[in-house]
């Protein structure tokens, strides 16, 4: 029942980040107004506004006018609703659950956003690196220390590479955003974290690439949204990152 309890909840909060991933870029309050209909501005009635269950219901249009709603409105609440469920059958409830519900939700954030605009707003890394380390004086694990070297080495290796990719190729080979995202993975899950979240992003991302290519659906000269592979790659490092660096250290051996 608690994890049934934790995915309504998600399910509630992913709700919220539709608003912010649909307001931060357009830089509008994510308070008032209510949520409208993107087509026809009719503002959303309560029972209209129930996750997952009023798009079911509505048959995946606006009550007012017809308008078809984006897919990705129950997208988003089912796959927090999921991290949530996920995270809390994993470690139970206490204050560090929270902290890391608090982190996968800024995750879920900057993801759609990347994606739909390739940025990564600072209204939402820049407040969530404190809070990570505060979590590191409050829960402890990883401790403190960690987290500061996950938080600063992250940020400078991919500093290395901005740098170093605009001066060989001639562009950016990520944003700033990227920055301050991997300075909160870090400050959030520590510098072992940081490798694996860089290794996995990496990978993920250049395999989505070449298939793209490969595709005819990008060009070698178009970039693809870093964020969503960082933050794909923290999701791994938070549930599965202990058993990968033991499997390694094995193989090593």
């Amino acid at each position: 029942m608690i994890t049934v309890f934790a995915f309504v909840f998600g399910a509630m909060i992913g709700s919220f980040l539709n608003v912010c991933i649909y307001r931060l870029p357009k830089e509008e309050s994510i308070v008032t107004p209510r949520s409208r209909c993107p087509a026809c501005r009719t503002p959303i009635r309560a029972l209209d506004n129930i996750p997952l269950l009023s798009y079911l219901l509505l048959r995946g249009r606006c009550r007012a006018c017809g308008a078809p709603i984006a897919w990705r409105y129950p997208l988003v609440e089912a796959l927090t609703g999921g991290l949530f469920a996920v995270t809390v059958a994993r470690f139970g409830l206490g204050l560090g659950t929270a902290f890391m519900l608090a982190f996968l939700a800024s995750l879920v954030v900057v993801s759609f956003i990347d994606l739909d605009h390739q940025i990564i707003p600072n209204a939402i890394t820049l407040p969530g690196i404190p809070l990570g380390l505060v979590a590191g004086l409050l829960v402890g694990e990883p401790p403190l220390l960690d987290r500061l070297i996950g938080m600063l080495a992250g940020a400078g290796f991919l500093y290395l590479v901005l740098y170093y990719g605009g001066t060989l190729y001639g562009q950016e080979a990520m944003g700033e955003g990227d920055l301050n995202l991997i300075a909160l993975i870090g400050a959030f899950l520590g510098w072992r974290a940081v490798v694996i979240t860089i290794l996995v992003g990496c990978l993920l991302g250049a395999t989505v690439g070449i298939c793209l290519i490969a595709l005819r659906r990008l060009s070698r000269r178009q970039h693809l949204p870093f964020g969503p592979f960082l933050a794909l790659g923290a999701v791994v490092a938070l549930f599965w990152g202990d058993q990968l660096i033991t499997w390694y250290l094995g193989a090593l051996r």
